[in-house]
């Protein structure tokens, strides 16, 4: 019987019948069919407060919505401001993270705080316990396994030498005016050579030669050796200063004087000495300095971290593994068997690699581990007899390959995994697993 109205309104959530609330239902039955994931997280997130040292203020956020908010991110794109908006006005994404109708939702600086606390091991435990559910449903039989690295770039501008002693510049000149702030106008004094330093940079941009970028380069590179030098000063003291905001502008400066020094020797050699600096030794970001340079078959130069995927017949990323620095393929190959059957208990029966990944050992110590078919999508030299037991698994292999090309596609496209937006290289591992455990869900 329709009523006038109603005294008492319902306090329970339902999800809404459209496609994308039904997807979040799924996933959030997924989620709670091994709740040991919180437990994982609710480490980390214990261990943070307890670095805070703060028992004041809100309860915070579960492990539970920590993990949940995570994947919504990751699975939509949003910024912490726009989580936290989404969080405040969407009825499915608050049914979602279990938020109740009547508690607040957290601020952006929160959800930052505790999405920030999950470390990249404790995200890869926690794709390896859904990984499992996936096992026992029957999802995924982890008896097929094709593997292929990629990049994720670091979220860097293009690094020039220019830009790079101009971010030096500005930088250490920002910290200077923080310290004489503290200190003093008598303590620590500076000129401010941004201006100068920003006419040189754009002299070097518009020069149309080389002989004609020389000078502005001279010029530039003894603008940041004169910052550099007040900045050292600058730090000497502050160092003799106590007090939480003398430590931390101490640190700050030390980091920089560091990575700025690094700028400026790179630059020298490279513009004034004529040397070719090897990318092992070349720095790319004084933001992101853990950045390496990744050159993609002499046709692209890349800045981030490679990473080698390995997905099953499911499409679903059974392993990842982030890197340091451009290992070639071929080293890879029998590791990432190897954690394989570290991951779930027992080698696959067929295995296929991208073409990079091929030579004679890494076919033999495979098959020595147990795989009955270890193809190679360019043989170089190899056999097909060797590599499978007939020319028709070896075809049928190489069309399996194909696939991870698509699922890599998919995790760039849909999850961020083309460029990591989060700072510092913990982070960046734990954008990268964060992504992986949203597509595992998804």
């Amino acid at each position: 019987m329709r009523r006038s109205y109603r005294l008492q309104p319902s306090l329970t959530e339902t999800w809404l019948d459209v496609e994308h609330a039904q997807e979040l239902k799924a996933i959030s039955g997924l989620l709670d069919a091994d709740r040991s994931i919180y437990d994982l997280a609710l480490e980390d997130l214990t261990r943070s407060t307890a670095q805070r040292k703060s028992r004041a203020g809100a309860r915070g956020l579960s492990a539970e919505q920590v993990v949940r908010a995570l994947i919504l991110k990751q699975m939509n794109g949003f910024s912490y401001r726009e989580l936290a908006f989404h969080l405040a006005d969407s009825r499915s994404y608050r049914t979602f993270c279990r938020l109740g109708l009547a508690e607040g939702t957290p601020k952006k600086s929160a959800l930052q705080a505790a999405i920030k606390a999950l470390t990249p091991e404790t995200l890869e435990g926690i794709h390896r316990r859904i990984l499992q559910l996936a096992v026992d449903c029957g999802v995924e039989r982890g008896s097929k396994l094709r593997v292929d690295a990629t990049v994720v770039e670091s979220n860097i501008h293009h690094p020039t030498d220019s830009e790079l002693l101009w971010d030096c510049v500005r930088v250490l000149t920002r910290l200077l005016g923080r310290a004489r702030d503290l200190l003093g106008p008598q303590v620590v004094v500076f000129n401010d050579r941004t201006r100068r330093a920003k006419r040189r940079r754009r002299e070097i941009n518009s020069a149309r030669t080389k002989q004609k970028r020389l000078q502005p380069y001279r010029d530039l590179i003894g603008v940041t050796e004169q910052v550099r030098s007040r900045a050292q000063a600058a730090r000497e003291v502050l160092a003799r200063s106590t007090g939480p905001k003398a430590l931390r502008l101490t640190q700050q400066l030390e980091c920089y004087l560091e990575l700025s020094g690094q700028v400026t020797d790179q630059a020298r050699r490279r513009i004034l000495d004529g040397e070719s600096v090897p990318a092992a030794e070349k720095i790319v970001s004084i933001f992101e300095d853990h950045t390496d340079i990744i050159r993609k078959d002499a046709r692209d130069t890349l800045y981030g971290h490679k990473i080698c995927l390995a997905a099953g017949s499911s499409s679903l990323v059974l392993d990842c593994q982030i890197l340091e620095g451009n290992p070639p393929d071929a080293t890879l190959a029998v590791t990432m068997i190897e954690r394989q059957a570290e991951i779930l208990g027992r080698v696959p029966r067929q295995v296929a690699f991208d073409g990079g990944f091929a030579s004679k050992s890494n076919l033999a110590e495979i098959k020595k581990l147990g795989v009955e078919d270890v193809v190679f999508a360019k043989g170089r030299g190899l056999e097909v007899s060797d590599m499978a037991k007939s020319s028709w698994v070896f075809q049928r292999l190489r069309h399996f390959r194909a696939g991870i090309e698509g699922i890599i596609s998919f995790l760039k496209r849909a999850f961020g995994l083309d460029r990591c937006t989060w700072r510092s290289l913990s982070s960046f591992r734990s954008y990268v697993w964060g992504s992986i455990i949203t597509a595992t869900c998804s």
